[in-house]
């Protein structure tokens, strides 16, 4: 993310005697990560609430009367620690000769490669502390931030055009991290070795006894810190639903850890999702890997997409080589004759019949005489 130039005074003149001036929305969330500062330390500083820093960030809703005092003077703070010390040369001293390195042209804006390196050294650690906090498998979690990028880098004039390239990589890791199919590999149906730190045992617990939706709402409202539009949009759910999600997960959460206190302090929630994760090892992926890894498997997917295409040319052609070359009308099936009288028992002899059952019968029997029973 370039940076944008220093923002100018942030009070009133005494001549207007109005309001005193903020930047833009985006200028008030730069100038608090450039402390850096949470959304939930810089609502204590100016004494109110995470989800109204949230929202004057995001242009929702603007501060008024002595929190907008408040607020701007926290801000010109901020802007003045970021710019960098005027250099003034001495009263008698000669003006110093333009630099020639000064008057050259800008240099070339960043390549694909130094940006996408850019976009994976800022944004992986974070990322790589959500998803293991979403599935709590170390090597799940370091899978699904690299397979991101590998997306990223695929799509990268797709991802660099984008409005939040940070987001639409988190959006990709989210999605693969959290997808059913994981259940069926059989590494990944044993539970990971938990954290070492109780608490953090503890609230990883209570996130894994979530539902995936509300797992991940809760992480990109009360983690991440976006809003709660934004965070219906992400989970691609209406906004109602995506705040339903999220009352019943603090509800599960508040009843998993009533230490916690979220009716009290709701930031330290937020403080500990952010904070889970830190104490594992959890291996950040290298740019250049990840673009190599990246560019093997597009020329992989490639050659299988090729072969797969051979293989139907080829056995269309052999179809076409030995299919019949004229039409042959299939057998006809058989068909019941009907009128056909019944087949019966023996009938009347024929006259051949009739003279052989006479010469039989005139003949003398040639076997022995037939034995005639007598009573004792």
């Amino acid at each position: 993310m370039t940076q944008s130039p220093a923002s100018p005074k942030l009070t009133a003149s005494p001549e207007q005697g109005g309001p005193p001036s903020l930047p833009p929305p985006e200028e008030r969330r730069r100038l608090r990560e450039t402390k850096p500062l949470s959304q939930a330390q810089l609502a204590a500083l100016v004494g109110v609430t995470r989800e109204t820093v949230r929202s004057w960030e995001s242009g929702r809703t603007e501060p008024r009367g002595s929190r907008r005092a408040a607020y701007a003077k926290l801000l010109e703070s901020l802007a003045e620690a970021a710019a960098p010390p005027p250099c003034t040369p001495a009263p008698d001293a000669p003006a110093p000769a333009p630099d020639p390195a000064e008057q050259a042209e800008p240099a070339p804006p960043a390549t694909a490669e130094e940006a996408f390196d850019a976009l994976c050294a800022r944004t992986a650690p974070a990322l790589l502390r959500q998803t293991y906090a979403l599935t709590g498998h170390r090597a799940l979690a370091t899978e699904s931030v690299e397979r991101a990028f590998q997306l990223a880098w695929q799509r990268w004039p797709e991802v660099a055009v984008d409005r939040d390239p940070a987001g639409w990589v988190r959006a990709a890791a989210h999605e693969y991290a959290l997808s059913p199919w994981h259940r069926f590999r059989p590494a990944l149906r044993h539970p990971d070795t938990p954290p070492a730190d109780a608490s953090d045992r503890a609230v990883l617990d209570a996130l894994l006894g979530l539902p995936p939706a509300q797992r991940r709402t809760l992480m990109l409202y009360d983690g991440v810190g976006l809003d709660l539009p934004e965070t219906a949009a992400e989970t691609e759910a209406s906004t109602p639903t995506a705040a339903g999600r999220l009352l019943s997960a603090r509800g599960t959460v508040a009843a998993h850890l009533p230490g916690l206190g979220l009716a009290d302090r709701p930031g330290d929630l937020a403080e500990r999702l952010t904070a889970l994760g830190g104490a594992e090892r959890l291996v950040v992926p290298r740019p250049a890997r990840v673009r190599t890894a990246s560019e093997r498997r597009a020329r992989l997917w490639t050659r299988a997409a090729i072969a797969f295409t051979a293989l139907i040319v080829t056995a269309t052609a052999l179809t076409l080589r030995t299919a019949p070359t004229r039409y042959e009308p299939p057998v006809p099936s058989g068909k019941a004759i009907s009128g056909v009288p019944p087949r019966m028992g023996p009938g009347p002899l024929t006259p051949e019949d009739e003279t052989l059952k006479q010469k039989l019968r005139s003949a003398p029997h040639p076997g022995p005489e037939r034995l005639t029973p007598q009573a004792s």
